[in-house]
């Protein structure tokens, strides 16, 4: 499933709020403002502050993302991640992060593969995958 282009406006303008689980199901939400699409399957997430979240990734590389304006746009964006805390994926989120506030420091860059998109619209679509 591919993110149009006003999916991916809306990720990138607004927070988002990633879900995670531990190796033992413990869930953990957050809400995070950067993450950037970098194509219609693919979302770039700056770690500046996930502790838990990246734990649970560390342990489990499922995340589950929903954009803020949930009733603008409904849908619960599930997939994998891969963590940078060296090179290309890196220096973007640190070139990107320093130039919104000079004293955020990200901890990696966390690329999600988009693999499945979900309806959370109320009706008879809630929950259909898309």
């Amino acid at each position: 499933m591919v993110l149009n282009k006003e999916l991916q406006d809306a990720i990138e303008k607004n927070l988002v709020f990633l879900a995670t689980a531990s190796k033992e199901g413990v869930p953990n939400v957050v809400p995070v403002g950067f993450a950037r699409p970098l194509d219609g399957e693919t979302i770039l997430i700056a770690d500046n502050y996930l502790n838990k979240t990246r734990q649970n990734l560390d342990e489990n590389p499922r995340l589950s993302l929903i954009p803020q304006d949930a009733k603008a746009f409904p849908f619960q964006i599930k997939g994998t991640v891969e963590i940078f805390e060296s090179g290309e994926y890196f220096d973007q989120v640190t070139e990107w992060a320093q130039n919104v506030m000079t004293e955020l420091e990200p901890k990696s860059a966390i690329l999600f593969k988009v693999e499945e998109i979900y309806s959370v619209q109320p009706g008879p679509n809630a929950g259909k995958k898309l």
